[in-house]
């Protein structure tokens, strides 16, 4: 066999406090060959970005490091920093998380990539460094490399500077790329831009990645191998597809099952995996994972399984029991079963008055130049013309890119204040006629979770006082507001001691709890929901997902669900709106938007969401939708989709034409709305991607 390219030798790495140290990784093994694709995946803290971080020599100078890394049979631990950084960019490169972090903001984007080049070859000319920082971005996508090699940071959209720092990152053909998360900040439509580009830069250099994500999906489609990291410890290892249609390690098994997937959305319901991960500074005796586990046995509680080959089928895996799961007397449905789901069939009725209507709404925002005489040069279109109604009981998805206005349409709903153009209705009353008195009232009735529930909240306040202080506005005595909250906490799955607690004792997933319990309290008959759980680890995500369906049938509300992840409004929304630039170009019930998309666009924000099932994302082909989002301060004559619209490629010059200059009206299709001219040519796109989306595989 010949040596693997990089070899990690029961890696430790351990920083110094006043309590003695942080195991943030603990007897790490694991290798990647010549060419090979290696995902590495867990729970944030798991130790997946140290152990690469040490890899790469990067860490900080008070971190104890033990073991052994290799890369080409070199010892990376006992180089020095001059070593290192004539190996780091030339043979090993990396793609951090955050690009604009990562690049220097004072610099062009072009003289960063040069950089990187002279920096391994001082015999390169400035001309020759400058053609070949044109050429790399060109090879990632980035339109008019010529002129954006000039541009700095700032002025690339998000996208772009991610593609940016793979062109670094490729810049000297290195032999091993590790890729830091990064898609974790990007729309699903750029995630699988920046993963296609990822592979060819893969396919142009010949080099092995290791990619390190918390998306199950993204390693399904793109890894041959994964490794699952739990509390700095790896718990299994194999090849991907083994790893996920038979995971033998009873936390794999709680990732996958927890994961929305657009096969099962709204068929299965989510299995959530209960508890937190523990404290590394502070960690029990016996298995990490013992206490979350249904499978546990007293064995586990006293003596920490090794990583041990499962069988003959390439894997290892860190657990007791898993020569049971090998041999199938221990089954996945034994140890994390799937509850009874009834499949909810939302019923529209000609008597239901919807709970919020907006009709031709507007929310622009106005452009000024001068200091001392502004003078209004232009206008953002936040929200430009967009109707759609919420039914008393119904989940309404709100889906789109960054910057395709959902949130600001959320927000204007949350504002209760006169639109500027068109009328918005809440429980029956156009809120442009309300009185003081009656807009206070009528907050009771529409509330908001947020995407992030820490910085939503004071941090001095306990969760008892964050919880109740809504029911202080509308002036509710102290012993009802006390009541109140302990019927709340009991509602969302709290304990009542949990209310002189302060949010930063609480995990990720109670804060989100804490959140929704706030929004009830008054008893609201709306909630509005921005991207809830997106800030969220795929584990605590199911929990969150199964309170808010349970909640929703249980009191009656009504959802305003905001979210870029399909796959999550699928799970939980009976009808979705599918916003771009500010406005809907398809609205329809959650079953039929989903079966027949009829706007390019649908198809290709579907098509861009991972599935975590490797055989399925091998056989999808992707709609990747070319250049970035247009910006919203364009007047656009046509269809503000055009410019990117891959249907708009295949059409003849006549129908191109109307694209360019018509403004396509959203019009019935079936049961759906579409602003798109050409519904009937919508067959031309291939339609394998959505067919591989169906239980069957189409």
């Amino acid at each position: 066999m010949p040596e693997p390219l990089l070899q990690v030798k029961d890696l430790t790495v351990t920083f110094p406090n006043s309590s003695g140290g942080v195991r943030a990784v603990r007897g790490v093994d694991y290798s990647v060959d010549e060419g090979e694709f290696l995902g590495i995946v867990g729970e944030s803290g798991s130790g997946k970005s140290v152990s690469s971080l040490a890899v790469m020599g990067l860490l900080p100078s008070s971190a104890k490091i033990d073991g052994d890394i290799t890369f080409r049979g070199d010892s990376l631990l006992g180089m020095s920093d001059a070593q290192l950084s004539r190996l780091r960019g030339r043979e090993i490169s990396m793609i951090f998380q955050d690009p604009l972090s990562a690049l220097t903001p004072v610099y062009t984007v072009g003289q960063q990539i040069q950089e990187a080049l002279t920096l391994h070859d001082r015999k390169l000319s400035p001309r020759t460094a400058e053609k070949r920082a044109v050429e790399l971005l060109k090879i990632v996508g980035i339109p008019a490399p010529e002129r954006r090699v000039k541009a700095f940071p700032h002025e690339f959209s998000g996208g772009m500077r991610q593609r940016a720092m793979i062109a670094i990152a490729i810049a000297n053909d290195p032999t091993l790329i590790i890729a830091d998360e990064p898609t974790t900040a990007l729309d699903v439509t750029i995630q699988a831009q920046i993963l296609e580009v990822l592979q060819k830069a893969k396919e142009v250099t010949g080099a092995a990645v290791v990619l390190i994500t918390h998306d199950l999906g993204v390693v399904a489609g793109n890894v041959d191998r994964v490794a699952v990291m739990y509390a700095g410890k790896l718990v299994e290892k194999g090849p991907v597809d083994e790893v996920f249609h038979a995971p033998r390690m009873p936390y794999t098994m709680g990732l996958l099952r927890s994961v929305p997937n657009m096969l099962t959305a709204g068929k299965e319901r989510l299995v959530p995996l209960e508890g937190r991960p523990p404290n590394l500074a502070e960690l029990p005796p016996g298995c990490p994972f013992a206490d979350r586990c249904p499978a546990v046995q007293e064995r586990c509680l006293t003596t920490e399984p090794e990583l041990l080959a499962v069988l003959e089928d390439g894997r290892e895996a860190a657990c007791h029991r898993a020569d049971e799961i090998a041999a199938g007397t221990l089954k996945p449905n034994d140890i994390f079963p799937r509850p009874p789901h009834e499949e909810r069939e939302f019923k529209e009725s000609d008597t239901l008055n919807p709970v919020v209507r907006a009709q031709d709404l507007v929310r622009h925002f106005p452009l000024y130049k001068g200091s001392v005489f502004r003078r209004v040069v232009g206008a953002v279109k936040a929200v430009d013309g967009v109707d759609f109604e919420v039914l008393p009981g119904e989940t309404l998805g709100l889906v789109g890119e960054s910057g395709s206005g959902k949130s600001t349409t959320a927000l204007e709903i949350m504002e209760l204040a006169t639109p500027q153009r068109g009328s918005l209705q809440v429980g029956g009353k156009d809120v442009g006629t309300l009185s003081r008195a009656e807009r206070l009232e009528m907050r009771q009735d529409v509330q908001i979770v947020f995407q992030d529930p820490m910085a939503a909240v004071d941090p001095r306040m306990p969760v008892g006082d964050i919880i109740g202080e809504p029911l202080t506005v509308h002036k509710v005595a102290r012993g009802e507001r006390s009541r109140r909250v302990l019927e709340m906490l009991d509602l969302v799955g709290l304990a009542p001691e949990m209310t002189d607690r302060y949010p930063h004792e609480f995990s990720g997933g109670q804060r989100q709890r804490v959140g929704i319990a706030r929004s009830l309290i008054t008893n609201p008959k709306v909630l509005v929901l921005d991207e809830p759980v997106s800030a969220l680890d795929v584990s605590v995500q199911a929990g969150v997902m199964n309170l808010l369906q349970d909640l929703r049938d249980r009191l009656g509300l009504s959802y305003l669900f905001v979210a870029h992840d399909l796959a999550i409004i699928r799970e939980i929304a009976d009808k979705i709106a599918v916003m771009y630039l500010g406005r809907i170009v398809e609205y329809g019930p959650v079953q039929e938007v989903y079966e027949t998309p009829r706007h390019p666009y649908t198809r290709a924000l579907m098509s861009a969401v991972p599935v975590p099932d490797p055989r399925i994302e091998r056989e999808r082909q992707r709609i990747l939708l070319t250049g970035d989002l247009p910006s919203p301060t364009e007047d656009i004559p046509g269809c503000n989709f055009a410019s990117r619209c891959p249907l708009f490629r295949m059409l003849d010059e006549s129908r191109q034409a109307r694209c360019l200059g018509d403004d396509p009206a959203a019009l019935p299709h079936g049961g759906s709305k579409v602003a798109c001219h050409h519904v009937d040519q919508i067959g031309r796109l291939d339609d394998i991607t959505i067919s591989a989306l169906s239980p069957t595989g189409g």
